[in-house]
């Protein structure tokens, strides 16, 4: 198979990003990529990223020790995993989160369990936070858009959050809503806001699965989806609900943003897969951002996003070319 692999140089904007979206913000972002002309896509939104850190909200996170660690690659500098972020509710530039997020306040802060589950309540965010000791957990962090960084997160595992909630043994699903305020937020036309995304519920389930508060010994920073967010390792960034309002338990797959907007381009799963590439680029790679480094690395992009002996067996006989 002929690899359609691009340096990180001829990645343009327009590349990484949905289409529609593209559309709609054409002619805001001409401006911006005329100053950025020549530096690169990943460079220049670093080097700008780096200098945009204004979204501060974290404090001290305390943590104890995890044995999930990546262990063949070095961790992302702090400040680059904190000023290049995916977070279209603040900008569409991969900076703007950073400029634009100190605007959204995360304390006083709750979460809304409905659906199929014994226990539909609303919980303040400490109260989510003290139900179990949080981990810091090294994992690998893979974006749709080819490039991946290996970052230090705090949380404890979802499955004891779900286990709490106890969920009917008709929910089959776990739906995150995410905060949508046009008070602080940019919520860029083009997208349909609240941000929805889904997990199956075995899914939902794994160990690997965060419900996470923090990263880099700090609670998360707003430009991160303070104070609230899932990580999953094996799956695509944008599957990870960020600042989450909401989560629900259902009985059939519910619906999520990209994979609503775009069905061709962002499956329900979403799981990384280096055979199965997206419509405009490959998958086959990724620019690992693990560096300070202008110019990042391109490295082979690995099943599952290298986590495919602890999860694998979740999908054993599914055509994941069909359920991509």
């Amino acid at each position: 198979m002929l690899l359609r692999v691009k340096k990180a140089s001829d990645v343009a904007y327009r590349e990484i990003t949905p289409q529609a979206t593209v559309e709609a913000f054409h002619k805001m972002q001409r401006s911006r990529r005329d100053v950025l002309k020549g530096l690169g896509a990943v460079g220049a939104a670093v080097a700008l990223g780096g200098l945009a850190l204004d979204a501060k909200a974290e404090s001290p996170l305390k943590t104890v020790p995890s044995n999930y660690k990546v262990s063949d690659r070095a961790i992302t500098p702090e400040a680059k995993a904190k000023s290049y972020n995916n977070f279209y509710e603040f900008g569409t530039d991969k900076g703007d989160p950073a400029r634009n997020a100190g605007k959204l306040k995360t304390r006083p802060w709750t979460v809304k369990v409905e659906g199929l589950v014994k226990k539909p309540q609303t919980i303040d965010i400490d109260t989510i936070m003290a139900y179990r000791p949080i981990e810091e957990r090294v994992y690998r962090f893979r974006c749709v858009e080819a490039w991946s960084m290996v970052i230090p997160w705090a949380g404890y595992s979802l499955s004891e959050f779900i286990k709490a909630m106890e969920p009917l043994p008709s929910a089959k699903f776990v739906q995150f809503i995410s905060d949508e305020d046009s008070k602080v937020m940019e919520l860029p036309s083009g997208i349909e806001f609240p941000y929805q995304e889904g997990l199956r519920m075995d899914e939902a389930m794994h160990p690997l699965t965060l419900l996470t508060f923090g990263s880099y010994g700090q609670t998360l920073a707003n430009q991160q989806g303070a104070p609230i967010r899932v990580i999953v390792p094996w799956k695509y960034g944008f599957k990870s609900a960020k600042s989450i309002v909401r989560i629900k338990f259902v009985e059939r797959m519910p619906s999520t943003t990209w994979n609503d907007m775009a069905p061709d381009e962002y499956g329900f799963y979403s799981n990384v897969n280096p055979s199965v590439d997206h419509p405009r680029w490959s998958q086959a790679h990724e620019r690992l951002l693990n560096t300070n480094s202008l110019l990042p690395k391109i490295v082979p992009t690995l099943p599952f996003n290298g986590y495919a002996n602890e999860i694998g067996a979740m999908y054993a006989g599914m055509d994941l070319r069909r359920y991509f």
